[in-house]
């Protein structure tokens, strides 16, 4: 892990209209950090802006106010691509290219311009690797494989490049637990060999106490309790933490309602 942050948003605060054109605030002077070789968990119910915190830092949105550092430079200074090249967004649901994995895993360098790695590279053979992606799927069509084998593939596209930083938005949300536990190994493993910064946003508290170094609580746009993952998730210090940590799945449907 590096001294400092990788990524850091500072005093972020995010508004949007709502659905009488009155403006609502989704993100209240928000400040979350997360290190080189770290995983920061973001959890809370739906509605509480976890999607919206992710988005900022590879400029899918702006905040209004508030700044998003990457290695303590502001994001607003750094070319949208140029960016999302080096702190990359995989979305819950897989998006794969029509084609076979092996056309997939070139495609970020063909929009990038840049050269292709050969998938037997010895760089691409680590992610594949890392990614848990078999050599056997190279040639098979992207869009038939299973959802977890295509989140995996969409993995390793994600570190074919110059990738720093992995957004991941409910990355499990679709699979199985077996898949699910599986990945949660994958994003341990890219973190402490890769040295990926990894922040994810999930419902699935399992897979913050499986794989995440700490966790940061977020609720109704505000961040209520962060620290250590098994600290946080065992003994929360406030009233809004422990109300829903006792139960998530109440807090959600109550939101949803």
């Amino acid at each position: 892990m590096t001294a400092g942050p990788l990524l850091a948003a500072q005093d972020v605060i995010v508004r949007r209209s709502g659905e009488r054109g009155q403006l609502q605030t989704v993100l209240h002077a928000t400040s979350v950090a997360v290190a080189a070789g770290e995983i920061l968990a973001v959890v809370g119910p739906s509605g509480s802006g976890k999607s919206t915190l992710l988005r900022l830092f590879n400029r899918l949105l702006e905040p209004d106010s508030g700044r998003v550092l990457l290695a303590g430079q502001d994001i607003r200074t750094l070319d949208p691509p140029a960016l999302r090249s080096q702190v990359t967004l995989v979305a819950q649901k897989p998006y794969l290219f029509e084609g076979s994995v092996r056309a997939n895993l070139a495609a970020s360098a063909r929009f990038r311009k840049l050269t292709a790695s050969d998938a037997e590279s010895t760089d691409m053979q680590e992610i594949l690797a890392l990614c848990q992606v078999s050599p056997a799927w190279l040639d098979k069509d992207a869009r038939k494989l299973s959802v977890g084998q295509q989140q995996r593939v969409c993995l390793a596209r994600a570190l074919a490049g110059p990738c720093q930083a992995l957004l991941l938005d409910e990355p499990t949300s679709a699979l199985d637990r077996q898949t699910a536990e599986q990945l949660a190994l994958t994003f341990r493993r890219l973190a402490e060999r890769r040295g990926l910064a990894i922040m994810l946003v999930t419902h699935d508290l399992s897979l913050a106490e499986r794989c995440a170094d700490r966790v940061a609580l977020l609720l109704e746009g505000a961040i209520v309790e962060e620290g250590p993952t098994r600290e946080v998730l065992s003994n929360p210090t406030s009233a809004a933490a422990r109300a829903f940590l006792s139960s998530p799945s109440a807090v959600d449907e109550e939101e949803a309602s």
